[in-house]
């Protein structure tokens, strides 16, 4: 039988700082501990149809667990090529949409440069071990500085390897990056990676061109911390860290590019350092909450499993500082239904994870990883 979420011992509030909408304050989830003992768990995923979880830990490791249990020997452990520290590290993987039969699957980490690297690996014999010696480059891009990596990778819907890539660093995006077409660093990248390095899909919106990167789908990003795909509705929604007084969190079509986010033109919704600007081209936020209520966003997905009945289409976020978990609906290209839930002290949330059934998963400091669970039996 169907679980079902009961919507009561609701509280009606405003945001923390007096503004945005109100936020309902809901007791109906708990967060259930289901891993541990990890350093920094960063990302969590697992192939189609597949019942394990496999966790991404920053230093540069990636465990499976499976039936509850993280198994001892890791599934790939690249930690002596990774730099790891601060925003460096192992971030993400992604696996081969048909990864059962192909056994690909692909990471992105900071090597020890300090520059980015997506890698593609294959499994081994053994399914729950990776084969170490597989790894083939398919991009490498020069970091000019140690923070805004981005980090995410995942195929969309349409079979494409899309990854997030942060402004550069540094504060106020110094070296102009966001708006910058000639470079990849503030840029969401879509690449058709079914041959190696990489190709250019041919509708991506500068494909062709002399002087833009082919390989941008998305610009005008900070740092984008996570990116995710609604699997019912197709829409692509971006969690963008702000600078100094703005979180954000984005929603498009994932057909839609080129999308110009606005970065440094905008901080969320407001101009960035002036009194004026024009957002002419500019797709604004669907969502953003002031550092009155945190300081780096979280994203996370979009609820499409079947244990929260009631939730589905709920996208579900967090802040890195204040530890929230919050979640809203997005309607007719607005957000509404804002809701809060009480699940207790998460700490600080590094990140969400989705399995192959749509459950979601909270990553927090602390090594722990906890699953999105209903309250009330």
């Amino acid at each position: 039988m169907k679980r079902q979420v009961l919507l009561a011992a609701v509280t009606l509030s405003a945001c923390s700082d007096g503004t945005g909408p109100p936020i309902e304050t809901v007791d109906e989830l708990r967060a259930v501990e289901v891993v541990s003992g990890l350093v920094s768990p960063v990302h969590l995923t697992t192939p189609a149809g597949d019942a394990r979880l496999f966790v991404v830990d920053q230093p540069g490791v990636i465990y499976v667990v499976r039936d509850g249990t993280r198994l001892a020997t890791p599934f790939l452990d690249i930690s002596d090529e990774v730099a790891y520290g601060g925003e460096r590290g192992l971030f993400s993987m992604a696996f081969d949409p048909e990864y059962d039969s192909t056994g690909l699957f692909w990471v992105n980490y900071t090597d020890n440069a300090g520059d980015t690297r997506v890698e593609r690996y294959r499994v081994s014999a053994d399914p729950d071990v990776a084969d170490a010696g597989s790894a083939e480059l398919v991009l490498h891009v020069e970091q000019p500085a140690s923070n805004h990596n981005g980090g995410q990778i995942a195929f969309g819907p349409d079979g494409m390897l899309y990854v997030g890539m942060g402004d550069g660093g540094g504060g106020g995006d110094p070296l102009g990056h966001g708006q910058n077409l000639s470079t990849l660093l503030g840029a969401l990248l879509r690449l058709d990676v079914r041959t190696l390095p990489y190709a250019i899909p041919a509708d991506n919106p500068f494909a062709g061109s002399v002087d833009d990167r082919p390989e941008i789908w998305g610009y005008g990003l900070r740092n984008p911390w996570r990116f995710s795909f609604d699997h019912v509705a197709g829409d692509l929604y971006i969690g963008d860290v702000g600078q100094n007084q703005w979180e954000e969190i984005n929603a498009v079509p994932a057909d839609d590019a080129p999308v110009n986010y606005g970065w440094r033109i905008m901080e969320g919704a407001h101009c960035y350092n002036a009194t004026s600007c024009s957002q002419t081209g500019l797709t604004l936020p669907v969502h953003e909450y002031s550092h009155g209520e945190g300081c780096s966003v979280t994203g996370g997905y979009v609820y499409r499993g079947e244990d929260l009945t009631g939730l589905q289409g709920h996208y579900f976020y967090s802040d890195f500082c204040t530890g929230f978990l919050r979640s809203f609906r997005v309607a007719g290209g607005s957000a509404t239904e804002h809701r809060e839930w009480n699940v207790g002290d998460l700490g600080n949330v590094l990140s969400f994870g989705e399995d192959s059934a749509g459950e979601l998963y909270v990553l927090a400091g602390g090594g722990r990883v906890y699953r999105l669970d209903r309250a009330v039996e």
